[in-house]
């Protein structure tokens, strides 16, 4: 079946709202014999003269004033799908997004960020998830919007990414605990009792620490594992264990315990924002990824961590 040509609706809409071929070429920016030509097709694809003539003008057949309204409304649509988005108006926002990230950063930078959108679109909601892997079909999907996370080699290619703050991991005990006095030197460090944290695409940080123990001559002993930071930290709250883990992003989970360097060289890590290129030009999107930008920005503190430009 051959496929209509759709410009002949832009054609139609102009010949039923100027009822002359010669106003109607002049709209279209067309001469008067290729409008009469385009009029000769649709009568050809309708079936019906659509316009004839009375006197020394043109009148619309009982099927054209029934096309009327109905073309126009097509042509007005096709114009607006066409349109360049317009001004976003944040004030009449209505729309959920949801943020993939871990429960660190969500009390870090939660609380910042839903007032920040709050004051900004109070029609929008944020629906933070967790992390339990590194799979990106969720994004390709459209179940998620946003993600934060380190680019590694479980990264899926074809998302985008955007830095937005460096971190670095550092030691955490109770404060009755012995590496809560004094220096703490690698051997005093590497002596304790330690929390192993293992979570999908965690790479960067447990196991540069343990590559920088063993060029040392040294080794943690790592008598639990967990499959989070938070849940490290509570452990750490009720016994003399030490965890490992990232200062920016557990800045909430550690009130009250005694945080400290790592006595290790080790490079920083950095946090990225990872979206779709399906979201990239979206107005709504891009709103978004600024909040968070200026929240991360914000709330960088001096010293170890640092935002990203």
């Amino acid at each position: 079946m051959t496929k209509p040509d759709l410009n002949l609706l832009f054609t139609l809409d102009a010949l039923l709202s100027e009822g002359s071929v010669t106003r109607a070429a002049q709209r279209l920016h067309l001469s008067p014999s290729a409008m009469s030509r385009a009029l000769a097709r649709l009568r050809a694809t309708t079936g019906d003269p659509l316009l004839v003539r009375a006197g020394r003008g043109l009148v619309a057949t009982p099927r054209a004033l029934a096309l009327r309204e109905q073309v126009s409304q097509l042509v007005r649509d096709a114009e607006a799908v066409l349109r360049p988005a317009t001004v976003l108006d944040l004030g009449q926002l209505a729309r959920t997004f949801t943020l993939r990230s871990s429960d660190g950063f969500v009390e870090t930078f939660g609380p910042a960020l839903l007032a920040r959108v709050a004051a900004q679109a109070p029609g929008v909601q944020l629906r933070f998830v967790g992390k339990p892997n590194k799979e990106s079909s969720a994004m390709r999907d459209g179940d998620v919007d946003l993600e934060t996370a380190v680019v590694g080699p479980g990264t899926a290619p074809e998302l985008i990414a955007q830095g937005l703050f460096r971190d670095r991991f550092i030691g955490v005990v109770s404060p009755e605990h012995p590496l809560a006095e004094g220096v703490v030197s690698a051997a005093r460090y590497a002596q304790g009792r330690h929390i192993g944290v293992s979570r999908p695409g965690l790479h960067n940080g447990p196991a540069a620490i343990d590559l920088a123990l063993q060029t040392l001559g040294l080794q943690r002993r790592i008598v639990t594992v967990v499959g989070g930071f938070s849940t490290a930290l509570a452990l750490v709250r009720s016994g003399e264990l030490i965890a490992s883990v990232p200062e920016h992003h557990t800045t909430g989970l550690r009130q009250g315990l005694h945080s400290f360097a790592l006595p290790l060289a080790l490079a920083p890590i950095t946090v990225s924002l990872l979206w779709p290129p399906r979201l990239d030009a979206d107005p709504g999107h891009r709103w978004l990824r600024g909040c968070v930008r200026e929240v991360c920005a914000g709330l960088s503190p001096a010293g170890s961590s640092e935002a990203l430009a």
